[in-house]
């Protein structure tokens, strides 16, 4: 790699630790020199320790029925709440809160209508040296940037049974807009894991969204995960190698 050319899709391993020496030495050597690299595999490395504080066993049934969540109401309670945390038992205490936040949220499968008041629960006992779990067997990370609109998208999709979660790290798309993530399947099937409303940059929403979703998708048949308006515009897609 040099600093004129972004391998995206080696981040994604390279944070996973599923490189070989050469190529771990190649990304360590660009993202030294590239500020973009090195901010999307700080952004890696927080969804990968975040996404392993949540229990597997949050994820067994499915997805929840009457979703219909609005992602940035749990934003902002994620940030209260970490902030919170952080004031009265450290950062530890802090990821473990925005970890659980993150089990709750499950965004329903059509974008708009009613919303679920999500209440967080006590601060979970900080755990010494906790260490994240490992992703699970056959999580696929990747990552792609739409030159037309700008939009900038990383994906993370983790096999259940038949079904997918998807973590998602989008920026780029402007204030005001009201946006679902897509699931495509190979026969071109399209399955809305989750909505949200792009926030303001004084809100913090506006630099960038983290998102959790779910899809009735068999993890073998996803092909692609986009980022649409309510009226079609796509704005990222990301192709999910198999």
């Amino acid at each position: 790699m040099n600093r004129q050319r972004h391998e995206e899709e080696l981040l994604g391993p390279y944070v996973l630790g599923v490189l070989d020496d050469a190529d771990v030495r190649r990304v360590e050597e660009h993202v030294d020199g590239c500020v973009q690299c090195r901010q999307e595999v700080t952004a890696l490395r927080e969804m990968e320790a975040a996404l392993g504080e949540v229990p597997a066993e949050a994820f067994l049934d499915g997805p929840p029925q009457g979703g219909d969540l609005l992602l940035q109401r749990t934003l902002r309670q994620m940030r209260q709440e970490v902030a919170g945390a952080r004031r009265r038992r450290g950062a530890l205490t802090g990821l473990a809160v925005a970890a659980s936040l993150a089990a709750v949220f499950w965004a329903g499968t059509r974008l708009g209508g009613d919303s679920i008041e999500v209440e967080a629960g006590p601060p979970p006992t900080p755990t010494v040296s906790a260490q994240p779990s490992p992703p699970a067997a056959g999580t696929k990370v990747a990552s792609a940037t739409d030159a037309g609109t700008g939009a900038r998208m990383t994906v993370q999709v983790t096999p259940a049974a038949k079904w997918v979660r998807v973590h998602a790290a989008v920026t780029g798309i402007r204030a005001g807009e009201r946006c679902r993530i897509v699931v495509v399947s190979r026969d071109g099937t399209r399955t809305v894991a989750g909505g949200w409303v792009v926030g303001t940059a004084e809100h913090g929403e506006g630099k960038g969204a983290a998102l959790d979703g779910s899809a009735a998708v068999d993890p073998a048949d996803v092909r692609a995960v986009l980022v649409e308006n309510e009226s079609g515009k796509q704005f990222v897609s990301v192709p999910v190698a198999t």
